[in-house]
């Protein structure tokens, strides 16, 4: 399977199975473009009758050509079958052990976001704070199912987290109190609206976050459109001063400003562009996710602007790059060459398996996507996986599980895609969102195109 595209000058050429990338002109282009249409068998005959009024193009060329693209296919650059099908289904079933949880420690927030899948943080229920034992539990049960994974990963998540700080600094001393009984090593993860961020977070976050996600939409007016406080009041000036200063002291420590975009601002690039100017360099920016029908909700008719704006992106963090004042967007960081393994871009992120979401009660969900829905509801952290037919359906659940994605030329790239966006847009998870799909694509050939773009900038630093 290949995939052909024309972005930035550059016609590309992805074959998927490989992930051999090539870098083409308008010749090659449409050779390899009719041999996969049309068959190896037919090209000298399409080629030749394409071409034959062209001065500049000759048999030989022609002949030259196809013994290229014959050569490519040999060493397996070109045209590869799919190796990777026949174990797709059995990849999961070797990893069952836990490698990560989601801990709601707040079920209740200090912004009324109205796009919230959470609801403004209750998660459709009844506001919480998880209690220290609790917390600790959660780490117990997280030791004790991990198997021989050293390295686990906790993410403190809400609502906001930061309602229930005493209990996140005190889970972390624990968790790094029982490390080396238990050779392991936590990695912890810190999700906030910065509302209630002062020096003392800062420096523990700083300290013990791997990772720190801040959420900023962007512009204040876009910003104070949704993420207000309980009074109605926009939390733009409250909390961007607050980021900076975390930002500051962070050093070379990871973060990301995490920014949605909705209806109400298509322009998204303007949002990326503003959190740069303010000295953020490590940015996200994700497409709202609601119920159809939602206000501001994304829609068909906004696939072409969002394109746009997706595109014009790569074109300016390239042009930034050059300048010598790069940032990074979550979505366009891709490794060709080293990653990830083929179990990862088969299985996805390992929701209901490998990772699960806690909530303040110590009941266990998939992902935080599916909190508070019965069906889903997979056991507690003290009785262990008790809906054994919810975690085997998500084994099952990768880019191979699905029919729709048989012929799309993403699916190593995105791994059959987010499970719960599949639920909630076709009530299975075994389904295809396909709007984020679309999205999905199109961020892809951005990621490939600023690889090579990027290639050919040092090459030409050299």
């Amino acid at each position: 399977m290949i995939h052909q595209y024309k972005l930035n000058r550059y016609n590309i050429v992805l074959d998927v199975f490989s992930g051999a990338i090539h870098i083409v002109d308008d010749f090659a282009y449409d050779a390899i473009e009719m041999c996969d249409r049309e068959g190896r068998d037919r090209l000298p005959e399409l080629m030749t009758r394409k071409y034959k009024d062209r001065e500049d193009i000759t048999g030989e060329d022609i002949d030259l050509i196809i013994r290229d693209i014959d050569e490519l296919t040999r060493q397996g650059k070109l045209f590869t079958e799919d190796i990777f099908e026949v174990n797709a289904f059995d990849l999961k079933e070797r990893h069952t052990e836990i490698k990560a949880l989601c801990l709601h420690v707040a079920h209740t927030c200090n912004l009324t976001c109205s796009y919230c899948f959470a609801r403004q943080g209750n998660f459709c229920g009844e506001e919480a704070l998880m209690s220290a034992e609790t917390g600790k539990a959660a780490i117990d049960f997280l030791v004790a199912r991990s198997g021989e994974r050293h390295n686990l990963e906790v993410d403190f998540f809400g609502g906001e987290p930061l309602l229930n700080w005493d209990v996140v600094k005190e889970i972390v001393r624990y968790a790094r109190s029982i490390e080396k009984e238990h050779n392991k090593n936590f990695r912890f993860t810190l999700t906030t609206n910065g509302m209630n961020i002062d020096d003392e977070v800062i420096d523990f976050c700083n300290r013990e976050m791997q990772n720190v996600v801040l959420s900023l939409d962007g512009r204040k007016e876009v910003h104070d459109r949704f993420r207000k406080t309980s009074s109605g009041k926009g939390s733009y000036d409250m909390v961007v001063p607050r980021f900076k200063k975390l930002v500051e002291r962070r050093g070379d420590r990871d973060y990301y400003m995490r920014g949605t975009f909705t209806a109400a601002n298509t322009d998204f690039l303007k949002d990326i562009i503003h959190m740069a100017d303010l000295g953020f360099t490590q940015l996200s920016m994700e497409p709202v996710v609601i119920r159809p029908g939602e206000p501001n909700g994304l829609t068909e008719e906004h696939l072409p602007e969002i394109f746009r704006q997706y595109e014009e992106l790569a074109l300016e963090m390239l042009r930034r790059r050059k300048e010598g004042r790069p940032f990074t967007f979550y979505h366009y960081m891709i490794d060709l060459t080293g990653g990830p393994c083929i179990y990862k871009r088969i299985s996805g992120c390992g929701a209901g398996t490998e990772y699960m979401a806690v909530t303040p009660w110590g009941d266990l969900y998939p992902c935080h996507q599916f909190v508070n829905d019965p069906e889903y509801k997979m056991g507690n952290i003290y009785e262990g996986i008790l809906n054994t037919e919810a975690r085997d359906e998500f084994k099952l659940c990768n880019s191979y599980a699905r029919p729709e994605c048989r012929d799309c030329w993403a699916r190593l790239y995105c791994s059959g895609g987010c499970s719960a966006n599949s639920y909630h847009a076709t009530g299975s998870i075994k389904g295809v969102y396909e709007y984020g799909c679309k999205l999905f694509k199109k961020r892809i050939e951005c990621a490939i195109m600023m690889k090579i773009a990027e290639m050919e900038q040092d090459t030409e630093l050299e």
